[in-house]
């Protein structure tokens, strides 16, 4: 089944409007220019749901659990509203703000959920988290090196406003549940839909049992290691994963493929869904086009494979073209490099990091992705929605599910000699380059905020209608 027959299905069987509920977003964390395109979804996912009416136009509540100082998730929050990014910075809510007592020590939800006795392990290293005054109000266990951190049944520390440790909680477990609890209670009896955007706290919540509650855990990412193949091997860290999927009331894949993919090699009672990313077309060009400009945007990390767009668009060797890479990260050095090693400084250019991609990629005669694999494909739909025609490597997951509506090129995965080939038809052939051109708006259409909260208003929908999986 292709994205567009998928998401108008999903269109076909419900509303545009959500159902009655309370919904509430759940994230590690939500720092601005932090974790890349997971950010920009997770927020992006929220503020549509508020247009799409959800508490009545305010949107869902986001719930984030990065242990950060209140000053600094203050300022994140109005970082992401000065950007247009939240409906209402009210309802963004971190755990830690809201677990200090105004007097002094944790706050009275936090303490009546600590059990007495607990005490520091003399060998165990604790962060100790204080309130603006310096006073302390809780101390977590420190687990250096171990990627399931989370998991620990170490004991998280509480303290009284007089400074002492009143009791403590299991894990990070019993403190994400204990604050969960206190946000459901203060909800009334409504029925809360939960959207867990996060494997790490979804594998902390998957026994969460309260009558009342559906947990939607969404995904952002690959789930298999190279070659990325459907059958390569798991990642380690989404092999514990898969062995809880089932208690979550629905799990919400980005693309067809890799939903189909799962559900073809996993069997066990999941529900399995497809709710896009929804990218919305921009009103008007705040740019003008550029011809021959090429764009790369994404972050400067090895599996983005910059590196092959970069020999890929010197191949192509058009002339009057250049091409502009937008992003940062790790391999920058790594990549001025190689520009300088090619002596194509005059013709490639790292131009850094974009808060906004907007005017690069409405200047962008073509949009390039090297990737060795993707959740969605993000820059893939923005460029499409943005009147920009795309070549890209076909790759998982994303690429294949997006332009195979039209709109761009796809070539063999890793093969640089194509890349160029396919660069070179659209920068030097402009009756190519505009019946591409003709389809990007036909093919972003079915990744529009639209499409993907029709289909999320489904899910929530089939969800509440069904008992709870806990």
């Amino acid at each position: 089944m292709g994205v567009e027959e998928d998401v108008a299905t999903s269109s076909a069987s419900a509303s545009s409007v959500f159902p009655d509920a309370e919904y509430l977003v759940l994230s590690s964390r939500l720092i601005p220019d932090l974790d890349g395109g997971y950010t920009i979804a997770t927020l992006a996912r929220a503020k549509q749901m508020a247009e799409a009416g959800v508490a009545d136009g305010r949107g869902p509540q986001l719930l984030t659990f990065d242990p950060g100082a209140a000053e600094a998730h203050a300022e994140h929050r109005e970082a992401f509203a000065e950007r247009g990014a939240l409906a209402d910075v009210k309802r963004m809510r971190n755990l830690f703000d809201e677990a200090r007592a105004p007097e002094g020590g944790a706050a009275e939800w936090l303490l009546a959920t600590a059990e007495q006795g607990a005490r520091a392990r003399t060998d165990r290293e604790y962060r100790v988290l204080l309130d603006a005054e310096q006073r302390p109000f809780a101390a977590l266990p420190v687990i250096a090196g171990d990627p399931d951190w989370h998991l620990t049944d170490e004991s998280v520390l509480v303290y009284d406003a007089a400074g002492e440790i009143a009791g403590g909680l299991t894990g990070f477990r019993g403190l994400y549940r204990a604050w969960l609890d206190h946000v459901a209670a203060s909800l009334g009896d409504r029925p809360i839909v939960v959207i867990c955007e996060s494997r790490q706290i979804g594998e902390l919540i998957a026994d969460w049992a309260v009558p009342r509650v559906r947990i939607i855990h969404t995904i952002h990412t690959m789930h298999v290691e190279p070659p990325y193949t459907p059958d390569a091997p798991l990642n380690a860290l989404w092999s514990r994963w898969f062995a809880i999927a089932e208690r979550f009331d629905a799990v919400v894949w980005p693309t067809p493929t890799q939903r189909d993919d799962v559900v073809r090699r996993f069997e066990g009672a999941a529900t399995h869904h497809v709710v896009p990313n929804g990218v919305r077309a921009p009103r008007s060009p705040v740019a003008e086009r550029v011809p021959g400009l090429v764009v790369v945007l994404g972050r400067l990390a090895a599996g983005k494979r910059v590196d092959h767009a970069i020999r890929a668009f010197l191949r192509a060797d058009v002339p009057q073209t250049r091409l502009e890479i937008w992003g940062d990260g790790p391999e920058r050095m790594r990549l001025q490099q190689l520009i300088e090693e090619l002596d194509a400084g005059e013709r490639v250019h790292l131009a850094g990091f974009a808060a906004d991609p907007a005017p690069a990629l409405d200047r962008a005669s073509v949009v390039l992705t090297a990737t060795a694999f993707e959740g969605q494909g993000l820059s893939i739909v923005e460029a499409l929605a943005h009147g920009s025609p795309a070549v890209s490597y076909d790759v998982r997951y994303g690429p294949g599910d997006i332009l195979g509506a039209g709109g761009g090129v796809l070539v063999p995965d890793g093969d640089e000699d194509a890349l160029a080939t396919a660069l070179r038809g659209l920068l030097s052939d402009p009756a190519t380059w505009e019946r591409l051109h003709d389809q990007t708006g036909t093919a972003a259409a079915a990744w529009s905020p639209e499409a993907a909260m029709d289909a999320l208003a489904g899910v929530a929908r089939d969800v509440l209608e069904a008992p709870a999986r806990r």
